[in-house]
């Protein structure tokens, strides 16, 4: 996917973990930790608003577009 989610570098920033970060954001630990390790295939724009509110950042400063290399065909 060409989108990378730059969850982990942003929490590191903060100095935040992922129990306190799900406690604020109100979401398990399981899909909180999906998110970090960039598993996730989609994310809710309110789930987004309340992880940038709680690492007071902005939404670019999580996700972030990659291109992806072309394989020939």
């Amino acid at each position: 996917m060409a989108i990378k989610i730059n969850l982990d570098v942003e929490m590191a920033k903060k100095k935040k973990g992922l129990t306190e970060l799900a406690g604020e954001v109100d979401i398990t630990l399981a899909n909180l930790s999906i998110l970090k390790n960039n598993k996730a295939k989609a994310i809710r724009l309110s789930t987004l608003d309340a992880i940038c509110r709680s690492l007071d950042c902005q939404p670019g400063d999580i996700l972030e577009y990659v291109e992806e290399e072309k394989t020939p065909d």
